[in-house]
């Protein structure tokens, strides 16, 4: 069953560290949801740290984000033309697409001054209309919310997690040192009063076999803090040939994709567990000259 037309659902997909399979779980999820709602997935990494140009560069059309300046007005259709890439999900005769948002430029090309804010996406995915909002961040976690902490500052994750409608996805690694930096996250976290009750924990395997002790005494611990925990098994497919649209679907092997369905299944869950379901409509932001500019709820009412 779709989302509602009017419903919109964001999912940051967050990590403690680098390496925690960040990128993948979105791009595995963008695949598992788009039959749901038509989606978008947000870029947030440096052009020369994101696998995302790589990935969309056989489909890529519009130029990406480089394509939206921040001194006009932009229409629906200005922000749906700079997708970077529609990728193309084949599910037996039918097929359908999801958007990425990334700066689809040449490799020397100057680094964009993209938006920090949260809501600056939140405002450029819903004047473009999309109902599933998949962010790639970039950021720690846990470093960002001390950070916050210590300067009095909100910080970027809870301005994800403050955003309407928001499932946070936290990924790590089941290895000792993935689990330690997950551990301290959800500490964290828990101390700052952040939804982890309405977060989705992703385990990104790296290697065949069980997921190691470690890895499931952190299951069980997390089984009554977190929405829910998803072991995401590794696949030697997509470490050999990534996830380029060229080599998507048939290298993904289907363990992987059933493990992908099961994590938009808990997405779903616990959205509909938190806000109801179907999902409520989400708020309009007012038009704006740039998509920089940060999404105001109470100009709204």
């Amino acid at each position: 069953m779709r989302l509602p037309v009017s419903a919109r659902l964001v999912v940051p997909v967050m990590a403690a560290v680098g390496g925690s399979g960040r990128s993948t779980v979105t791009h595995l999820l963008a695949t598992a949801m788009t039959p749901l709602a038509d989606t978008v997935v947000a870029d947030l990494s440096p052009r020369l740290g994101s696998p995302w140009p790589s990935w969309t560069a056989d489909a890529q059309a519009g130029g990406g984000l480089a394509a939206l300046p921040p001194d006009r007005p932009l229409s629906r259709s200005d922000i749906r033309a700079a997708t970077a890439a529609v990728v193309v999900v084949r599910q037996g005769a039918a097929d359908s697409h999801w958007s990425v948002l990334t700066d689809a430029r040449a490799w020397h090309a100057a680094p964009l001054e993209l938006p920090a804010d949260p809501a600056a996406w939140y405002q450029l995915a819903a004047a473009g209309g999309w109902q599933l909002v998949l962010a790639d961040t970039a950021h720690p976690v846990a470093h960002d919310v001390l950070t916050a902490r210590c300067s009095g500052l909100p910080g970027l994750t809870r301005a994800w997690c403050a955003l309407p409608f928001t499932v946070p996805v936290l990924c790590a690694q089941p290895t000792a040192a993935g689990i330690q930096a997950l551990q301290q996250a959800v500490m964290v976290l828990h101390a700052e009063g952040l939804p982890l009750r309405r977060t989705v924990v992703v385990f990104s395997a790296a290697s065949d076999g069980r997921l190691p002790a470690v890895a499931r005494a952190a299951a069980t611990m997390l089984s009554s803090r977190a929405a829910a925990v998803v072991h995401l098994p590794h696949d030697a497919d997509i470490r050999a040939h990534g996830l380029a649209v060229a080599a998507q679907p048939p290298r993904i092997r289907d363990r992987t994709q059933q493990a992908a369905r099961e994590l938009a299944s808990a997405v779903l869950a616990a959205a509909h567990e938190h806000f109801g379901e179907p999902l409520p409509a989400a708020p309009q932001p007012a038009a704006a000259r740039s998509p920089y500019l940060p999404f105001d709820e109470e100009a709204q009412r």
